[in-house]
């Protein structure tokens, strides 16, 4: 698990400059290396030129992260991870995620937007459940108007959210970054397992959520 250290002190102090030393150091040492900023000021810019996420980008931190008070930004470098797992990594909580691309994702179902009937991927990759243009020949079963956001959001709800469910999973199980679906009785046991163990260490009292990340050792 990731240890975790800070530094603090006034605006101007020097310790953007510091942490980016910090970094290049660490990095390499051969650690992989996440900073987050954290800022007071609302609509402060993201990873732009002289701000000290850019700066820290470029010390080589892996990861960088921006927690202000009116947003929060995390980027990261690009380990290739599937859709799916993207989805379950950084929005366990989401009723559903909706990406933008991603048209070789596997097992995901899609949605094309077209205005060139000559260049229709729904033959070419998997999983496409509705065309969204406003062509007036292109047939198949569910076709919709680029207008019709509504309509297409009504699909979504309809055709995948059915029968889920805000809050309906009581425990989710991720190996290398996959879910893994359980029923309803096994998580109803690996969370009052992993629940009653928790409540035994006595740290908190009101225990609402509890996330576990286990890393084997090769």
């Amino acid at each position: 698990m990731s240890s975790i250290v800070t530094f603090i002190g006034w605006h101007d102090s020097g310790k953007t400059t510091l942490v980016c030393k910090v970094v290049e150091h660490l990095k390499n040492m051969g650690y992989r290396v996440a900073v987050i900023k954290s800022s007071c000021e609302g609509g402060a810019q993201f990873d732009c030129a002289g701000t000290d996420t850019a700066q820290h980008k470029e010390a080589g931190a892996d990861s960088v992260m921006f927690v202000g008070p009116d947003q929060m930004v995390l980027q990261t470098s690009n380990k290739s991870l599937s859709l799916r797992t993207l989805a379950h990594r950084y929005f366990p909580d989401a009723d559903i995620v909706i990406g933008e691309g991603f048209k070789n994702a596997r097992k995901i179902s899609k949605i094309e937007v077209t205005r060139n009937p000559d260049q229709m991927l729904r033959n070419e990759v998997h999983g496409v459940i509705a065309v969204a243009t406003d062509i007036e020949d292109i047939a198949g079963d569910y076709i919709f108007r680029l207008s019709e956001s509504l309509e297409i959001a009504q699909f979504i709800e309809k055709r995948l959210m059915v029968g889920k469910g805000k809050g309906h999973e009581t425990a989710a199980l991720l190996i290398n970054g996959h879910k893994v679906p359980l029923k309803g009785f096994v998580q109803e046991s690996l969370a009052g397992t992993v629940h009653g163990f928790v409540r035994s260490l006595k740290l908190v009292d009101d225990i609402t959520d509890i996330e576990l990340r286990i890393r084997i050792k090769k």
